[in-house]
């Protein structure tokens, strides 16, 4: 199989794309030994780790062969190969950021040290203060606020209950925040 696969070494790019389209598995393993190289350093340029760059590099080389008749244009192989490593390079990085978000949350709780009686005194003011604040809002004001923090709605389901724009949702929050914010400090004042 070895000699097979140097039989490609003279051939184009665009020939053997059109070769492993047919089916060919040699002209597979020549654009794989090929390209290996340089997807691997790209992938690890974005992930900064070699053993899921490695990883990644195996899953994009299965997913371009698999749709390898996607690509019109069979010159371009390198560039769409790039391409595939790119997205899913960021596919993978949005998922690991999730997933070490978790686990720092775990560990903070896991962690931290107990509260003391003063913590939960000091946390239920703070609540009060936060109540107190919202019931001397105006009506927009206090409903914008719990839906959004405590109804834990997103910006679009906000525009479609209230029936306004995005970005009036938007200046709402920030206004209401910003009459909350006085609110709560007039109350220490007090």
């Amino acid at each position: 199989m070895l000699t097979e696969v140097r039989e490609f070494t003279c051939y184009t790019i665009a020939e053997l794309v059109l070769s492993a389209k047919a089916g060919d598995r040699e002209a597979q393993c020549t654009l794989y030994e090929r390209y290996h190289q340089s997807m691997l350093a790209l992938a690890y340029r974005k992930l900064g780790n070699w053993d899921e760059a490695e990883e990644l590099v195996q899953d994009v080389f299965i997913q371009a062969f698999e749709r390898i008749d996607q690509l019109r244009v069979p010159e371009a192989f390198g560039g769409w190969l790039r391409q595939i490593v790119r997205r899913m390079a960021i596919n993978h990085l949005t998922r690991r950021r999730i997933s070490v978000a978790g686990e720092v949350d775990a560990m903070e709780i896991a962690c931290s040290d107990e509260l003391t009686p003063l913590d939960d005194v000091l946390n239920t003011e703070r609540c009060q203060q936060v109540r107190f604040g919202l019931a001397r809002l105006g009506d927009v004001d206090r409903k914008t606020l719990e839906a959004f923090y405590i109804g834990g709605q997103s910006l679009i389901e906000m525009a479609e209950q209230f029936e306004a724009p995005i970005g009036t949702i938007k200046r709402r929050l920030h206004v209401a925040r910003k009459r909350l914010a006085e609110e709560i400090g007039s109350f220490q004042a007090i």
